[in-house]
């Protein structure tokens, strides 16, 4: 976390409302002190020998990128420990991520347990770690994709109180299948406890996912992944959380999950409220191969990550600053709609629009300068100059 004085200028500041020319920012310590215009940022604490000082140069400056369902990269897995999730952290900060939900595949309860734990520990000392997202053991067996079928089961109030007692208050949000036996009891459990509850991994139809959007859950899990399909007599889940107004939809936009125009029905069914997320596993930033997801093989091929056994994807290699460059150039989302889908709005999803996702005076100094093509050139999360 720095305590020093940072300031950004001569950006093109990317807003929701467009792009603001020759901006600059100041940050003071880990939080932006103030937000203009102009060459009014050579003030008096600017002008002082200890503050660094980067001339944007005309390129794009958007706040940090935030990752609600992020399972690894680097070679590296959520549950593998402390150096592991440093690691991944490390990974997704050279590509603009500067806050990350770290996701958990299904294992024992008793496993959850100590992952969710590590989890909260680190997240205590280390800013750029938000806290966790269960995804599992509480999905439907049809709809499971790469999540051991051994160790799906149903919700019971025992376990849902283990999983909140080793979270701490850092467990974000939790995926649930919402029509299985206990479900109604765990989100409402959960929702109670202010953890997002996410529907996913599920064979819920359109009026089963509804009521558990009535009833609190306020995500979907990688929206039409390990869901049924819209089908225009049996809308589904996609459909249910688009028509209610509270709910965020997670989309992996990495040309594999979701077709480009789908991408762009997704943006205009739910406007405002797609976060793009990675979903990445081990292979993010590192090499195909073979890699173990949870307690399942998996092969890399060409950067797809398949099952060994029946195939099924098996999260992605993702990173955030390439699904922003695709919503931009293949699916035609205005810059400034998909710059707020890996800010604004995962800030909002989790309770944090109050100091994530903006580059306005009070809020997280996390920013990320890009080039025109969207490259990442530099990064800074809490203040620290990351990359």
């Amino acid at each position: 976390m720095s305590t020093g004085t940072t300031v950004i200028h001569s950006a093109r500041l990317v807003r929701p409302t467009g792009i603001v020319d020759d901006a600059w920012v100041r940050f003071e310590g880990d939080r932006v002190a103030a937000v203009g215009t102009g060459g009014d940022w050579v003030d008096g604490s600017a002008a002082a020998s200890d503050v660094q000082v980067t001339d944007a140069a005309g390129r794009l400056l958007a706040p940090g990128f935030i990752d609600l369902h992020c399972h690894g990269a680097g070679g590296a897995a959520a549950d593998e420990g402390v150096e592991a999730i440093e690691h991944i952290l490390a990974v997704h900060n050279s590509h603009g991520t500067t806050r990350n939900v770290l996701s958990l595949v299904t294992a024992s309860i008793d496993d959850l347990v100590a992952q969710v734990r590590t989890i909260a520990a680190v997240s205590a000392r280390d800013p750029r770690l938000l806290g966790s997202h269960l995804e599992g053991p509480f999905l439907d067996h049809g709809f499971r994709g790469a999540h051991d079928p051994a160790l799906l089961r149903a919700a019971d109030a025992a376990s849902v109180d283990r999983l909140l007692e080793a979270g701490d208050g850092t467990l974000r949000q939790i995926t649930i299948a919402p029509e299985h036996e206990g479900a109604a009891a765990a989100i409402a459990r959960f929702v109670d406890a202010d953890v997002r509850v996410a529907v996913g991994h599920t064979s819920a139809d359109f009026d089963t996912a509804l009521a558990a959007f009535d009833a609190g859950a306020s995500l979907l899990t990688h929206a039409f992944n390990a869901m049924p399909p819209i089908h225009h007599r049996m809308p589904g889940p996609v459909v249910a959380a688009m028509h209610a107004p509270h709910v965020t939809l997670e989309l992996i936009n990495d040309g594999v999950h979701v077709h480009p125009d789908v991408v762009r029905l997704a943006f205009a069914g739910a406007p405002g409220r797609i976060a793009l997320i990675t979903d990445a596993m081990a292979a993010a930033g590192s090499a195909d191969g073979r890699y173990i997801l949870g307690s399942l093989e998996v092969d890399v091929v060409d950067g797809v990550a398949r099952l060994v056994d029946g195939g099924s994807i098996a999260g992605s290699t993702l990173t955030l600053d390439v699904a922003l460059r695709r919503a931009v150039a293949v699916s035609g989302i205005p810059l400034e709609t998909a710059v707020a889908a890996l800010t604004e709005v995962p800030a909002a999803a989790i309770g944090r629009a109050h100091d994530l996702g903006r580059l306005e005076a009070g809020y997280a100094a996390d920013a990320v300068l890009l080039s025109d093509d969207l490259a990442v050139e530099h990064v800074w999360g809490a203040g620290t100059r990351l990359v």
